[in-house]
C-alpha cells in the first residue's frame, strides 16, 4: 500500500490532510499495514489516541467486504445516538444515515427501556439488510443482539458501546451471532471507535470507485 492511500475523507484542507497523514504514518508503523483489518485497527487507535485499541479490535465474518457490499446497495446506516450519526462521513456514499432516537419515544415509555433500545425496536424492519453503528449503549446493542437472535440479519453490526455495565458483555454476545461484526473487548469502546470503523469502511468504498472511474 502506497503512503498517499486512505487519509480521512473529511481532512479537506492542507492542515487537516498533514495531520491525518502524519497520524496514518506513525499508525501503521504501530499496528502494521497488511490488510483492510489493519486500517481499521489504525483509525480506532488514531480515534481514541491509544494504540491499545488496535489490540481490542475484534472482526467476524468477513465485516469489511460485508460492509462495502451494504454500501453499494446503499442500505440505511443506524446509529445508536445522534452523536454517532453526526461524526459518519454523508459523503461518497449513497446510505442514509438515521439515528434510533428519532423513533420509538412510545415504545420507551411504554417498556420502560432506554430510547436508544426502543428505537431500535421500532425501525425493526429496517434493521433487516442495513448496517448498525452503536458507540454508546450497551442496551441497544442488547436489543440488536435479541433480534439477530430472532432471525433479523443486518448486513454489518459495529458494536463498541462504552461502560461498566453490559458493554462488554453486550460485546462479547455479539461476537457469539453469526452476523458480520466489528466489534472491541472489555469496557472500553464509545463513539469514537464506532464512527472510525464505519468511516474507514466509507474510505475503502470512495477509494474503490475511483480506481473504477
Amino acid at each position: 500500500m502506497t503512503e498517499n492511500m486512505y487519509i480521512d475523507p473529511g481532512a479537506d484542507t492542507k492542515e487537516g490532510y498533514n495531520i491525518s497523514l502524519t497520524s496514518r504514518r506513525l499508525a501503521r508503523q504501530v499496528v502494521g499495514d497488511r490488510t483492510p483489518e489493519d486500517r481499521i485497527r489504525q483509525r480506532c487507535a488514531i480515534s481514541v489516541g491509544d494504540f491499545v485499541m488496535a489490540d481490542l479490535t475484534a472482526f467476524k465474518n468477513n465485516p469489511v467486504d460485508a460492509g462495502l457490499r451494504a454500501l453499494e446497495k446503499e442500505v440505511p446506516i443506524i446509529t445508536d445516538i445522534r452523536m454517532v450519526q453526526t461524526g459518519i462521513r454523508k459523503k461518497e456514499h449513497g446510505s442514509e444515515v438515521l439515528c434510533a432516537l428519532d423513533y420509538g419515544d412510545g415504545i420507551s415509555k411504554e417498556l420502560g427501556i432506554t430510547r436508544s433500545s426502543a428505537g431500535f425496536l421500532a425501525l425493526r424492519q429496517k434493521i433487516e439488510g442495513s448496517v448498525i453503528v452503536i458507540g454508546n449503549a450497551p442496551s441497544a446493542l442488547l436489543t440488536v443482539c435479541d433480534m439477530i437472535r430472532e432471525g433479523v440479519v443486518p448486513a454489518l453490526v459495529i458494536g463498541s458501546p462504552v461502560g461498566f455495565v453490559n458493554a462488554a458483555e453486550s460485546k462479547e454476545l455479539l461476537r457469539t451471532l453469526d452476523v458480520p461484526s466489528v466489534s472491541n473487548r472489555g469496557t472500553r469502546g464509545g463513539t469514537p471507535p464506532a464512527v472510525a470503523v464505519m468511516n474507514e469502511i466509507i474510505t475503502m468504498y470512495a477509494e474503490r470507485n475511483r480506481k473504477e472511474d
